[in-house]
């Protein structure tokens, strides 16, 4: 199972999981596998002209071939929350002292109100999972070493494309497992960075890899 699918069986969502452990950065799966999520920014190719798509279709493609991993792509699609970006568009609409920009704040206020009524908001997230499996049992650092070989050239594959990329760090994956988990906990009480520290403390094990 994909290490960010999730499963239909009726069990906890730590089994659903199956992580071992976070550790800088890596997720550490069952049987000695290795994962490193990167956030990637897109690329709109239907804008592209023909050549400029042929050109980036054969970049891919050379970039696929010089990776000698299988990687996972994942398009994550969620609705947007629109209350704080309705407040903190209010806020600015309540504190704007010239006319003429508060009457362009107030149709547009108005004009997302009523945009969200009948539409959803959504945002989409791309990310790049990159693999490392061993045989056996492996010193951690080496197959971080190991790891960041292969991420610097998925990154450098990934620039040719015109793509900014980055490693998501340890309390990022924390969020980023809570949210796919639990949408519509995460929606109503989002994690703060001191939650996520707790978390990473009291459950990531801390089992030595060697």
């Amino acid at each position: 199972m994909s290490v960010l699918q999730k499963s239909n069986r009726k069990v906890s969502s730590r089994q659903q999981i199956d992580i071992r452990e976070i550790r800088d950065g890596i997720l550490i799966l069952p049987t000695n596998r290795y994962r490193v999520v990167l956030q990637v920014s897109p690329v709109n190719f239907e804008l592209r002209s023909e050549d400029e798509q042929d050109a980036i279709i054969d970049t891919y493609e050379s970039f696929l071939n010089s990776v000698g991993v299988p990687l996972q792509v994942l398009i994550r699609i969620r609705e947007m929350d629109m209350d704080a970006y309705l407040e903190d568009l209010d806020n600015r609409l309540q504190n704007e002292k010239a006319a003429i920009y508060k009457k362009q704040l107030a149709n547009y206020d108005e004009f997302i109100r009523e945009l969200i009524k009948t539409n959803r908001i959504l945002s989409r997230q791309f990310y790049v999972i990159v693999p490392h499996n061993s045989d056996g049992k492996t010193d951690f650092d080496l197959v971080k070493e190991q790891l960041r070989l292969t991420v610097d050239i998925v990154e450098k594959g990934l620039a040719r494309l015109g793509m900014h990329s980055r490693e998501l760090s340890s309390l990022e994956l924390m969020d980023l497992f809570y949210n796919f988990y639990n949408p519509t906990k995460a929606k109503i009480q989002p994690l703060t960075n001191k939650a996520l520290e707790l978390i990473h403390t009291s459950y990531v094990q801390k089992e030595p890899m060697i």
